[in-house]
């Protein structure tokens, strides 16, 4: 072989080699939304009241609410995929949705695994707990028991400044948290205003009151990472509801009260 037939071989090889190690090109989600019709939301199935299923079987609440609304805005038919709170990132990361709607908060880990749109509910994590037990500040939970649903922002945020004694108990989903402070397993229960004044509402036992606030954490959408055309969209529709009050009317709807002015 010639000298220059070799290197000519030489160059094919290595076009070829470097091909085989470029990145594949990411299939733009918004783009597949638009094509398919289709929209996949995760959305909370046992976390009133903003995801809960109802006696007919059809899932009901605010991220429900607002879940639909982006899929109306851009035209698409919503599909609901109940998830957990330890399951809704790997839902979104692996693909399985497109979009996680699910009472979530934004913190720095979070936002190295997926990314976030602009916030869409109010949201504050809080330990609380019966009159009878005194606790007004983080410290004095030393040597109590406090239920958490594992993963989620109450849980993060306790882990990380509760005392060592303190005995943090966590439960997979919400429904075993609320059960296991009611039950009387749990001396207090750290969760979101929300769920508090819900758990109020349907039950007379160990009736809740906020002992102290734990994480201001208004809820955001999710999204994977880079979708940059999706989340742009997602929060152009936020905006538009937040805008024309339709956002309002969403938590007047499940939160009884006024959406914030500096949400």
């Amino acid at each position: 072989m010639s000298s220059k037939c070799f290197f000519r071989t030489l160059a094919l090889v290595g076009a070829v080699a470097l091909g085989s190690l470029a990145p594949v090109a990411k299939a733009d989600v918004l783009d597949n939304i638009v094509k398919s019709g289709t929209i996949k939301v995760a959305v909370p199935q046992d976390f009133p009241p903003f995801g809960t299923v109802g006696s007919d079987m059809k899932p009901s609440g605010y991220d429900i609410d607002v879940a639909n609304l982006i899929g109306k805005e851009l035209g698409s038919k919503v599909e609901l995929v109940p998830v957990s709170s330890g399951n809704r990132v790997p839902f979104l990361t692996t693909g399985k949705v497109d979009l996680v709607i699910s009472s979530m908060g934004k913190n720095a880990e979070r936002e190295k695994v997926i990314d976030f749109s602009i916030a869409y509910a109010p949201f504050f994590n809080g330990v609380f707990g019966p009159d009878d037990i005194k606790v007004a500040k983080v410290e004095e939970l030393a040597g109590k028991t406090i239920s958490v649903t594992r993963g989620s922002v109450e849980d993060l945020e306790l882990s990380r400044i509760a005392p060592s004694d303190a005995v943090i108990k966590r439960f997979e989903d919400n429904n075993a948290t609320i059960t296991a402070y009611l039950s009387g397993q749990t001396q207090l229960i750290a969760t979101g205003n929300v769920v508090a004044a819900s758990v109020n509402e349907r039950s007379k036992l160990r009736r809740l009151s906020t002992k102290f606030l734990v994480k201001n954490s208004p809820c955001y959408v999710g999204l994977a990472k880079g979708e940059t055309a999706l989340q742009a969209r997602v929060n152009e529709i936020i905006a538009k509801a937040r805008k024309n009050g339709a956002l309002n009317e969403i938590s007047q709807r499940w939160l009884h009260a006024q959406l914030p002015a500096d949400l």
